[in-house]
């Protein structure tokens, strides 16, 4: 036995009972075999069973991020690499630098300060081979609405039409094919609105409002086209409804609700896809990490983060691998980063 399949081993025994089958186990020779006996005919019947009673995915501690520690970030992906910046440090002072981390080499290297007024609670998101940041917070807590347009390729800004709907704050966001998305939020009110961003007109358009409850603090991500979106605070209740945008047809459909056997509504959590899963992790005060299955439709634990517990993070995938980032609990403020692994066994003794 490697060491892999020993610490696989150890992590299936201690397993909450949610997981456990029925099944009997018998160790042999230091290795845990599990049988379902069917006794048929007089014959003794043994069918090996496939399924594990540890989930996947595990957590390591990669590169920290070289700029101070901060809460309510805002960035987005091309290629290989994360690009983020803005957000709120430990003296609630805004920030304006941004920062790349290349995940293949992992590294963080400073590029040049985002090109609008310092901020936190903006949103962001790419499409092709540029990125774009905009809403949040200024110095004076006043909402905006800019937006900005980053070309890695230059390290240069470049302003771009404003947000066509109300300046707000905690805003969610998302790109489906050649178009960014941006919706709900806070503008003084608890907002649903969706508005779809085409670059290649620089113009915003209103699209359908989200199809649940208004909201600030919820998260997104993309699988095969579709969007998914949910969590999030409405009024002071955490939301737990969870629901796809489909943009070719431009409606929203209703999805199951984010819960299990216990209550796992949240706001201000981080989300990401891996392949054709999405997982969603942290905010209001947890660290259980959660799959959904949009072919079945359903959520699944999936071990738990290995960092601090916080809200306010960065969450980001590259290549099969889900990244956290920053963010708050209380008055702390991370600078930490951490990669999931989701084909690979929690070992929490390697952290």
């Amino acid at each position: 036995m490697n060491n892999l399949q020993q610490r696989t081993t150890v992590q299936q025994l201690k397993q909450k009972a949610f997981y456990s089958r029925n099944t009997v186990v018998g160790a042999v020779n230091g290795l845990t075999m599990v049988m379902a006996w069917v006794l048929a005919g007089g014959l003794l019947v043994s069918c090996a069973s496939s399924d594990s009673t540890s989930p996947l995915g595990d957590w390591r501690h990669r590169s920290d991020f070289e700029g101070v520690a901060r809460n309510a970030p805002a960035g987005f992906v091309i290629g290989n690499v994360a690009y983020v910046g803005t957000g709120s440090n430990a003296d609630n002072e805004r920030l304006k630098d941004f920062w790349a981390y290349d995940s293949n080499k992992n590294t963080w290297t400073q590029l040049a300060n985002f090109g609008g007024v310092a901020r936190y609670a903006a949103t962001g998101f790419s499409v092709g081979n540029k990125g774009y940041i905009g809403t949040g917070l200024d110095v004076n807590s006043d909402r905006l609405k800019d937006f900005w347009g980053y070309d890695p390729t230059t390290n240069t800004w470049k302003q771009t039409a404003d947000f066509g709907g109300t300046a707000r704050r905690n805003a969610v966001s998302f790109t489906v094919g050649s178009k960014g998305y941006v919706g709900t939020g806070f503008d003084g009110n608890y907002l649903k609105d969706f508005w779809s961003y085409d670059p290649a007109s620089d113009q915003w358009t209103k699209v359908a409002s989200y199809g649940g409850a208004k909201r600030i603090g919820a998260i997104s991500f993309v699988i095969d086209g579709l969007a998914y979106v949910g969590t999030g605070n409405n009024n002071g209740t955490a939301e737990k409804d969870w629901w796809a945008y489909d943009a070719s047809s431009d409606t929203w459909i209703e999805k199951g609700d984010f819960e299990s056997s216990e209550l796992v509504a949240r706001s201000y959590a981080v989300g990401f896809a891996i392949g054709s899963n999405g997982y969603v992790t942290l905010g209001d005060g947890t660290t259980t990490v959660w799959k959904y299955d949009p072919v079945a439709d359903s959520w699944s634990e999936n071990g738990t983060f290995e960092g601090a517990t916080r809200a306010y993070a960065f969450g980001f995938a590259i290549n099969g691998k889900g990244y956290v980032t920053m963010g708050s609990n209380g008055t702390s403020r991370f600078d930490d980063l951490w990669e999931f692994d989701p084909t690979v066994a929690q070992d929490t003794s390697e952290n």
